[in-house]
């Protein structure tokens, strides 16, 4: 059955990775890497995000996709390609 609210609910990649831009900005050292950011940027070694930081880049995706982020998957993020399959499994499983 066709669902016509789920479409404003659906981010392509692109979206995800532009909204993941600003969560990840005030947290990353390497400004620079940041605008050429793609699947394989690595957060700690090609942004030199601080480990410690990763937690609060957590919380704040958290917040702005209104989703919830489990230990499970916080483990599997370590770069950006992982940050955006994570951001968008949990946005599908409250469609």
């Amino acid at each position: 059955m066709f669902d016509p609210l789920k479409i404003y609910t659906i981010m392509t990649r692109q979206d995800v990775l532009s909204e993941l831009k600003k969560v990840l900005a005030p947290y990353t050292e390497n400004k620079a890497a940041l605008n050429e950011i793609n699947d394989q940027t690595d957060l700690i070694k090609d942004l030199r995000i601080n480990s410690s930081n990763l937690v609060d880049i957590i919380i704040d995706t958290e917040s702005r996709y209104n989703i919830e982020i489990d230990t499970d998957a916080a483990e599997r993020i370590s770069n950006v390609g992982a940050c955006i399959d994570v951001i968008m499994a949990k946005m599908e499983q409250k469609v």
